[in-house]
């Protein structure tokens, strides 16, 4: 018989910290401090798998589910000794959500549950403090409603709000009793209103439908965006934690706060957190009001301090990680309601796993799978020049929530953030944010807002996700519907619109007016460079290589730890001013004889490019992909030219100007334009294709024109002379693309293999290495790729196109339609973001099978946008490649997906440690 329901309390449980596949995050740490005699408020956990069954079966629970339920309950009032609605002593309760991975603040709470007419009284009586009680159940109702009722909380806000208007109260808690019985009776009518019934006083019923809330909270809008971004199953459902209520809100010898063992910023060995006195804890996550450090709390209570620095102390060393922590002081008395593994920025991960290693809390191999590699995403990017800050406004200073600089233009409203994103970087300015603005905090390149602290929802939401943010700027007052804001900037009162640029500093709360230059962060640094090396001890022999077409980014990604250049795309060189006009002269030529003499000048300018990569890479493997795309994307667009030659007749001698600057590349002068341009269009229509993309491209531009071919071979293997000579070692790979056929490799090979035995004999350097390659992105090249293997050395998977071709779907079109997708979840991820590992995967895995049947020592890689992916990083390590390549700044994330898979290989199983960070 299955088990629905488990205890917690006492100091014991029924469940344990491994149990969070069933029991939840919050649920499992509950019941792990309880058996190691943490003073918890008792409760019970109702397993996720109910959570399941609830939406399989109409959203109703079994009866012996409710039957669970209600054994527990009454266990639970005999620990405690008082029941659920008594009137005279009741028993208040919280009902908290709690999946198995932390979504705060995407799903509900409800606290002090089980307050009526009668047992508010009771509360009152019990308590000889009216105004706590009071204050209990307007919150109550609030809360309560809006998440079981779905009454909108502007509403009570409102109302509150009027109240204290009223009285002439600033704050909340200068509201009475008698000021607090009267906003009770307020929202007891909102919610007749709206709700068209009286809120429930029978508490058993109160109890059925705050758990039905939480379970539909697992699929509210903004918890279903959160587990998409964060890539968790829908399927695992989320616990209900059922908990006796303490309270922080019984005065000033009350308080509640949150907390991390170590900043969740930096990494720094710090107490970390915030308190409120005399709040519940809504108050102190929500940013309603602004708490105190935690350092503070030492101050108001030592005692209790200390007893809190204790237990977390205990907890980290326990669980071998950083906790996040929530607590509650009731009249002198510490209680811990939760722990977890607490999430945290890139930096911090780094730092963290690197300091624990050095304390010998962790292994290396732990420190490793701990850091999820997206995360090193947030180490990799640029920081403000100082020498740009001084030239803009500095607006204010708010407290630093995560780390990181952003710039960007403003945006007031999260819709607004989207739909603006879509045009340019956005930060998104709010007074709070709430679990609402999920979607436009995602869109956002920074967050800010008004009020709130480090444990505010906009922090935490915005740690996770690796966004700079500042909360707490109180000198920014917030006028949303005028889509502005005003700060008071020494005498002067500055006005900020929608559409201005903010620059804002994540890691020191720093907020400028104005768009501030940016620096390349710094991938040496010691804790960073510390990290990776243990990472790459794990990786061995599977190398990491980047994607670069210029010196400056084969620098970059030897900087970045690169082994190589896996990719070095030819035509990116075509495009640059002094070569476009030889490129177009090239194209447009009729005869080889014209083509060959525009080669001869673009001759020069590759063989210099050629030798800045080797130069720069020295010693390390340099794979340069012959030209690849269609021709036409080099010469004028067909239609613009229609129009200009009907323009032509009737166009004034300004127009005409402006015709010759268009066509200055080719000869243009304004008394040869109406035969120059219908010349140019007979020779682009010739070059126009229906379906460029399956085209005139790759090695069929070489099989048609081999010329081209063979210039790309004399530059690169006069580059290897020109650099060998200096005394470095060149390792150069000739890399064919788009083959389909042995015939095709068969042809162009013959063509860099005569022009490399004519260069380097005539240089004396037969004994030079060098690999001619193909670039494996068309299905019939994978499905033959034992007869491929025959004459190429090496395979190169170029997965964006691979992708195209197998799936059928142009990957710029399919972002018309892939929000339709991705609503009915038909792929599992976007095939071009994420490598399609059934289909796409099972063609390389086939591939490499095949070709090494043929050629047990071919060189295999990936070179396609993939390749710093870490879930693709890590299938292709699986599948036997020899190496990944990427874009100079994601090699980092690369080498430590690369490492994770080896240690997971060798474990024989998927570690969940990369969750945890």
């Amino acid at each position: 018989m299955s088990k629905y329901v488990y205890m917690f309390g006492g100091g014991t449980a029924d469940g344990d910290g491994t149990m969070k596949d069933l029991l939840g995050g919050k649920g499992s740490g509950l019941a792990e401090m309880s058996r190691a005699g943490v003073p918890v408020p008792p409760g019970f956990t109702i397993v996720t798998d109910v959570c399941n069954v609830f939406f399989d079966n109409d959203q109703k629970v079994p009866q012996e589910v409710d039957d669970e339920i209600g054994a527990a309950l009454e266990k639970l009032e005999g620990m405690v000794g008082k029941k659920l609605g008594d009137a005279a002593d009741p028993l208040l309760l919280s009902v908290r959500s709690g999946a198995k991975f932390s979504m705060p603040g995407m799903m509900n709470t409800i606290l002090n549950l089980g307050l009526n007419d009668q047992t508010v009284e009771g509360l009152v009586a019990k308590t000889g403090n009216p105004r706590f009680a009071y204050d209990c159940y307007r919150r109550f109702i609030q809360m309560f409603g809006e998440v079981a009722m779905g009454i909108d909380m502007e509403l009570f806000d409102e109302a509150f709000d009027a109240r204290k208007h009223k009285v002439n109260a600033k704050l909340d808690t200068e509201l009475g009793a008698e000021d607090l019985k009267a906003v009770i009776e307020d929202y007891k009518k909102i919610v007749k209103k709206a709700a068209k019934r009286d809120f429930p006083q029978d508490t058993r019923e109160q109890l059925v439908l705050a758990r039905n809330a939480v379970f539909n909270s697992w699929w509210a809008p903004k918890a279903s965006y959160y587990r998409k971004m964060e890539k968790i199953s829908d399927r695992l459902g989320t616990a209900c934690n059922i908990q006796t209520m303490v309270f922080g809100n019984m005065g000033d010898t009350s308080c509640t706060g949150v907390g991390f063992t170590r900043d969740p910023g930096s990494g720094e060995k710090v107490f970390y957190g915030e308190f409120l006195v005399n709040a519940q804890g809504e108050d102190v996550v929500s940013g309603a009001r602004t708490p105190q450090p935690i350092s503070e709390l030492k101050t108001w209570n030592a005692s209790v301090y200390e007893q809190l620095r204790s237990i977390t102390g205990n907890l980290e060393k326990h669980y071998k990680d950083m906790q996040d922590f929530e607590f509650t002081v009731q009249e002198g008395v510490l209680y811990m309601l939760q722990t977890r593994n607490g999430k945290r920025t890139g930096p911090a991960a780094v730092k963290v796993a690197v300091d624990m290693v050095e304390e010998k809390l962790i292994d290396e191999k732990t420190a490793v799978l701990r850091v999820a590699p997206a995360q090193l995403d947030q180490l990799l990017h640029p920081v403000f020049d100082p020498a740009s800050l001084k030239k803009l406004t500095k607006l204010a200073s708010g407290i630093d929530a995560s780390p990181g600089a952003a710039v960007g233009r403003l945006a007031f409203t999260s819709e607004d953030a989207v739909e603006m994103s879509e045009h340019g970087p956005v930060i998104l300015i709010r007074k709070e944010t709430t679990p609402d603005d999920i979607h436009g905090m995602d869109a956002s390149k920074g967050i800010l807002t008004a009020v709130g602290g480090k444990s505010s929802h906009a922090a935490v939401v915005a740690r996770g996700m690796g966004v700079p943010c500042v909360v707490g700027c109180g000198a920014i007052a917030i006028h949303e519907r005028a889509k502005s804001a005003t700060i008071k900037v020494g005498d002067k009162t500055v006005t900020v619109k929608e559409g201005d640029w903010v620059s804002i500093n994540g890691t020191n709360g720093d907020v400028y007016l104005g768009h501030a230059e940016t620096m390349d962060p710094d991938p040496n640094s010691p804790v960073f460079a510390r990290f990776m090396k243990m990472a790459d001890k794990f990786r061995g022999d599977f190398g990491v290589r980047a994607n670069a077409d210029i010196p400056r980014d084969a620098k970059a990604a030897l900087n970045f730890g690169a082994q190589g250049i896996g990719l070095c795309r030819t035509e990116h060189m075509f495009f640059a001013e002094d070569r476009l006009p030889h490129m177009q002269a090239m194209i447009l030529s009729e005869t080889e004889k014209d083509r060959r003499k525009a080669l001869a000048k673009l001759l020069p300018m590759q063989r210099r490019d050629f030798a800045g990569l080797f130069d720069a890479m020295d010693g390390f493997p340099v794979i340069i992909r012959t030209i690849d795309p269609p021709l036409h994307e080099f010469v004028p667009k067909r239609e613009e030219l229609m129009v200009d030659i009907a323009k032509l007749p009737s166009a004034d001698l300004k127009t005409k100007k402006e015709m010759v600057v268009r066509y200055r590349n080719f000869g243009a002068e304004v008394k040869n334009l109406k035969t120059l341009i219908p010349d140019l269009l007979k020779r682009v229509e010739a070059l126009h294709e229906l379906n460029p993309m399956l085209g005139l491209r790759g090695c069929r531009l070489g099989i048609t024109y081999p010329e081209i071919t063979e210039m790309q071979a004399r530059a690169i293997f006069e580059a290897v002379v020109q650099v060998a000579k200096k005394g470095k070692k060149v390792i150069p790979e000739v890399m064919i693309p788009l083959i389909g056929s042995l015939g095709e490799v068969e042809n162009q090979k013959a063509i860099v293999k005569r022009v490399a035995e004519e260069v380097l004999g005539k240089a004396g350097m037969k004994k030079q290495k060098y690999l001619i390659g193909v670039m494996i992105e068309i299905p019939r090249a994978a499905l033959l790729a034992d007869q491929v293997a025959r004459e190429a050395e090496f395979f190169s998977f170029g997965t964006n196109d691979l992708t195209q071709t197998t799936f059928g779907l142009s990957r710029d079109d399919y972002t018309k339609f892939s929000k339709d997708y991705e609503e009915k979840k038909l792929f599992k991820a976007d095939p071009f973001g994420v490598l399609d590992q059934d289909g796409v995967g099972m063609l390389i895995q086939w591939a490499i099978e095949k070709g090494r049947q043929t050629r047990p020592d071919l060189e295999i890689g990936i070179c396609g946008e993939h390749g710093g992916e870490p879930s693709s990083v890590q299938f292709c390590y699986r599948a036997g490649m020899d190496y990944v390549s990427c874009s100079p700044y994601r090699v980092p994330i690369a080498r430590l997906a690369a490492a994770q898979a080896a240690i997971e290989s060798a474990a024989g199983d998927k570690s969940e440690a990369m969750r945890t960070a």
